[in-house]
C-alpha cells in the first residue's frame, strides 16, 4: 500500500518534468531587457492640485456655495458647445448661402428652445458663471457666438438684455487674472480629477496646474461676502418701508 502511494506521487513529478517548454507565440507580448537597456513604462497622467487654503470656516462655506453654480452652469456650457460644433461641422458640408441661411435658422430656433426655460431659472451669478464656462468651451463670447447664429443688431439687444441684469455677453474667461475665473476652474479640475463632471476639454489653452501653484491654493470669496451683505441691506430697507 505504501508502495502504491509513493508511486502516486512520483507520476505527477514525471508527467510535469517531460512537459516541453514552447517558444512563445507573439515575441511583442514580451519586454526583452539586456544590460544597458533602457526601459520606459508610459503611465497615466496625473494633476495634483495645492491644498485649499481657506481664511476662515465661513470662506469654506461660501467656496461650497458657488461650488454648486459651478455645477449647475457647466453641463448648459458644455452642451452649447458640442451643438455649436455640430452646426459649424453642418454648415461647411451644406454649399449654398440660402441652404446655410435656413439650416442656421432652425438651428437658432433649436437652442432657444432646448436652452431658454433652463436659463430663466438660473440666479444673477449662474448666469455670469455660465457666460464665462461658454468662452472656456467654445474660445468665443456668447455675444461673438449669438451674433453669428444671428444678426450683429440681434447680439446687440441681447447683450443690453444681460446688462440689465448686470451681466456682459461679452464676458471672457482668464482664471490667470480674474477671481472669479480662478476659482470656476479650481472647482472643474477638481471635480475632474474625482469624476464628478465630465471634462470637455476647453477651447482655451490653460494650464491650471501652474496657475494654482503659484496661487499657492488661496480661496478669495469676499467679492461674494460683499454681495450678500449688500442683498441682505436691500432686504432690510425694503421690509422697513412697508
Amino acid at each position: 500500500m505504501r508502495k502504491i502511494f509513493f508511486l502516486l506521487l512520483f507520476i505527477p513529478l514525471t508527467l510535469i518534468a517531460q512537459k516541453k517548454d514552447s517558444a512563445p507565440l507573439d515575441l511583442e507580448d514580451y519586454i526583452l531587457v539586456k544590460r544597458g537597456d533602457t526601459l520606459t513604462i508610459n503611465l497615466d497622467e496625473l494633476t495634483i492640485l495645492p491644498k485649499h487654503d481657506f481664511n476662515s470656516p465661513t470662506d469654506t462655506r461660501y467656496y461650497y456655495w458657488f461650488k454648486r453654480k459651478v455645477f449647475k452652469a457647466y453641463p448648459y456650457a458644455k452642451t452649447a458647445s458640442q451643438r455649436l460644433d455640430s452646426l459649424n461641422s453642418r454648415l461647411k458640408r451644406i454649399k449654398t448661402k440660402r441652404g446655410k441661411i435656413k439650416y442656421t435658422k432652425r438651428a437658432q430656433k433649436y437652442l432657444e428652445g432646448e436652452f431658454t426655460d433652463q436659463l430663466k431659472k438660473m440666479t444673477r451669478t449662474e448666469g455670469r458663471i455660465l457666460i464665462k464656462l461658454i468662452y472656456r468651451q467654445t474660445g468665443k463670447t456668447a455675444f461673438s457666438n449669438i451674433k453669428t447664429l444671428r444678426s450683429g443688431w440681434k447680439a446687440f439687444w441681447y447683450n443690453t438684455t444681460a446688462n440689465l441684469f448686470k451681466l456682459s455677453l461679452k464676458s471672457e474667461y482668464h482664471p490667470e487674472l480674474i477671481n472669479e475665473d480662478y476659482l470656476i476652474e479650481d472647482v472643474l479640475q477638481r471635480a475632474f480629477i474625482d469624476e464628478r463632471l465630465v471634462d470637455q476639454k476647453s477651447k482655451l489653452s490653460i494650464d491650471f496646474p501652474k496657475i494654482a501653484a503659484a496661487n499657492k491654493g488661496r480661496i478669495d470669496v469676499e467679492e461674494y461676502k460683499l454681495m450678500f451683505a449688500k442683498n441682505k441691506k436691500k432686504t432690510s430697507k425694503k421690509n422697513n418701508k412697508r
